[in-house]
């Protein structure tokens, strides 16, 4: 899943945007960004934050300054130091696939977040805040005063099909991703949506339902 594998197998399925959003982390996310930087692929730069409740949420960004700046807020409240004998090392690695440093936090930890709290400082960068997951039956949450943006479906789940055992969670978007850990995985869910151009503020317009910019299905 090294950046430049990554890119090049999204390019391959023709997809047009691809959000990263490694968990409780962003180091990767820039050299995803170069590695695409003259393909016909655009990134959007993102982190899957675990609260203090052990639910993930997907934070969305406009760029990777406001990304780093939420990056800032996480790991000060991100204990735990990581054990690579037992969780693997965490390597960052740039478009050339190269090593630049391995990260030591305990990524895989929650951080001391909670959900309410994590929505607002996303905000506060202009993102948006996706519920991860919703679907299953762990690190995933329905909480209605959260100031959650749209809910994540998992590719087990189609929209439609969430549509259906949903209903009471109508008047929020769906968006399902492949949520892919490897690069076999890429691409294997995706959300259509009706947008002017490939950038994140036509994707947050596209999530908000503004201006004529939807999610299709």
């Amino acid at each position: 899943m090294h950046p430049a594998a990554l890119v090049d197998k999204a390019v391959k399925l023709r997809l047009d945007i691809v959000a990263i959003c490694d968990h409780n982390s962003s180091e990767n996310v820039r050299y995803v960004m170069r590695a695409a930087e003259d393909k016909p692929l655009v990134v959007i730069p993102g982190m899957e934050i675990a609260t203090s409740e052990e639910v993930h949420v997907l934070a969305l960004l406009p760029s990777i300054d406001n990304l780093m700046g939420l990056q800032e807020i996480v790991y000060e409240r991100l204990p735990g130091r990581n054990d690579e004998h037992v969780f693997g090392f965490q390597a960052v690695v740039n478009e050339k696939g190269e090593v630049e440093e391995i990260n030591e936090r305990l990524l895989i930890g929650a951080t001391e977040i909670p959900i309410g709290e994590l929505t607002e400082v996303i905000h506060s960068f202009g993102g948006l805040a996706v519920a991860s997951h919703i679907d299953r039956e762990s690190f995933s949450v329905i909480n209605e005063g959260s100031g959650l943006d749209g809910l994540e479906i998992s590719r087990a789940l189609r929209i439609h099909e969430a549509r259906r055992r949903y209903p009471e969670l109508s008047h929020y978007p769906f968006l399902t991703s492949s949520d892919a850990h490897c690069l076999a995985d890429i691409g294997a869910a995706a959300t259509v949506m009706l947008l002017e151009a490939g950038t994140f503020e036509e994707v947050k317009m596209g999530v908000l339902h503004k201006e004529g910019r939807c999610i299709v299905g």
